[in-house]
């Protein structure tokens, strides 16, 4: 029986808020006038806000929460591992049982070749680690030249001062003078949007040999790696075509470029696999992950790193100086630890494998026959809608119509949530999402969908 806690009303909370709390990535100006959503609970795939209204979380939190909301197996791991040891560094020599198990169970998990984790507390932290990591390899190998790393257009690897810079953002670029040096990007694989007349295959080669036109501008002794997501999650849920990583792997072994495939997103299981990079077959020399590491329900990242770079480190000696308060916090590590044993207790992976995922995939492309919808795409338990004017040519709405924000609004109003990038919706719903809630979520963006459509008729908008 879930226990119901007891808390001030709407307004209240929305005074307090509106007085104290700065949100992420928010206009707060419009937030201040409107008034936060104040979710209070929530159960399995739904969340309840603080007016009683269900919600479907087609988003899993921040693609996060993979086993559903509501597991008391790691609420009662937290309990157990704050009585025992709350708190301890892995500075000056030290370490704990919860931390090397986990970095065991991971390294089981990961690639052959991947036997080792740095953790952090956030993505975002896992990706200024791997920025200092690979700067630190090439010095210990005598080439400190090689220092310039190179990311996509429309990559998003966090917000921190590396991660946003790593990343290709171009709104995070405008504030604070970002991307900082050392930092290259080149175009995103992105058919629907940028393919033109090419069908997915040639575009996906063309995409791919941006990364050889970029080493070879910069300079192959300058160029140290290369970082970009299995599937692109903020930017709008890109999925590369086929031909994208094979070539990507060929250019990379090529010039001796590292490579960092951020799985924050598409780590432990979301795309059907443990790693996004088993899906898709990438060769990665780093491997940032959080999110669905714990579920979300506390905050941990981490670096799962390749033995090439780890032994580069043990050989050479020598202080790595970076790290984290936080890094492999015993209860964040305890909650991961059983966070992996319900998802392998559950066969989760093999579920979005074979079943869920697949049984969504098959519902979601009867969205594509909608007259706002061009493209419908996903794999495993990821996926997207392109939001168009002009199914023939594709043509999008003009930007200050903001159709995206517009359905993305209606679909929480209408029990759903939706996310919006540009025009682009996505979902990315918990891995123990069943049949019928898969087929509740395609009937609510489907409504959400004809609810857009009559707001855009009635603006003389199509």
């Amino acid at each position: 029986m879930t226990h119901v806690v007891q808390h001030p009303d709407t307004q209240t909370l929305q005074a307090l808020d509106n007085a104290h709390y700065l949100h992420p990535f928010s206009d707060h100006k419009t937030l201040r006038e409107k008034g936060a959503r104040m979710i209070v609970r929530a159960q399995g795939v739904y969340i309840w806000d603080s007016d009683g209204n269900r919600i479907l979380d087609g988003m899993a939190g921040l693609w996060c929460t993979n086993i559903g909301y509501g597991e008391k197996r790691l609420a009662d791991a937290a309990h157990r591992q704050m009585l025992e040891l709350p708190y301890y560094n892995s500075f000056f020599q030290c370490a704990h049982p919860p931390v090397v198990e986990l970095a065991k169970e991971i390294a089981e998990l990961a690639p052959d070749h991947m036997n080792q984790v740095f953790f952090t507390g956030s993505g975002s932290e896992s990706n200024d680690t791997v920025l200092r990591m690979v700067r630190h390899y090439w010095t210990l190998k005598g080439q400190p030249e090689k220092f310039t790393i190179i990311g996509r257009h429309n990559g998003y690897h966090g917000s921190t001062v590396a991660g946003a810079s790593l990343g290709g953002m171009k709104a995070m670029h405008k504030q604070g003078g970002l991307p900082i040096p050392g930092i290259h990007h080149i175009p995103q694989p992105y058919w629907f949007g940028e393919g033109g007349d090419l069908t997915p295959e040639e575009f996906g080669v063309k995409a791919a040999q941006e990364l050889e036109k970029a080493i070879l501008e910069i300079g192959e002794d300058k160029v140290a790696a290369f970082i970009a997501e299995p599937v692109q999650g903020a930017g709008g849920v890109v999925i590369p075509p086929s031909t994208y990583w094979p070539e990507i792997n060929r250019i990379l072994a090529k010039y001796d470029i590292l490579m960092i495939a951020d799985e924050v997103i598409c780590g432990f299981g979301r795309t059907g696999e443990w790693f996004g990079s088993q899906t898709f077959d990438i060769k990665p020399d780093f491997m940032p992950i959080a999110k669905g590491m714990t579920s979300g329900y506390i905050p941990m990242g981490g670096v799962i790193v390749s033995d090439r770079i780890a032994n580069a480190f043990e050989e050479k000696g020598g202080d790595f100086n970076h790290g984290y308060t936080y890094s492999g916090h015993p209860v964040a590590a305890a909650v991961a630890l059983e966070n992996l044993k319900v998802m392998k207790e559950k066969n989760l992976v093999q579920y979005v494998k074979e079943d869920i995922g697949p049984y969504l995939q098959s519902q979601w492309q009867t969205l594509a026959e909608h007259p706002l919808v061009g493209e419908a795409r996903g794999v495993g338990l990821v996926a997207a809608i392109e939001l168009i004017q002009d199914k023939a040519t594709r043509q999008r709405f003009d930007e200050e119509v903001g159709i995206g924000g517009i359905c993305r609004d209606i679909s929480v109003e209408n029990g759903l949530v939706m996310r919006a990038c540009g025009d682009t919706m996505i979902i990315s719903p918990p891995l123990v999402i069943t049949r019928a809630e898969v087929d509740e979520l395609i009937h609510k963006a489907k409504l959400a969908l004809d609810l857009t459509q009559q707001v855009l008729t009635d603006k003389g908008l199509l």
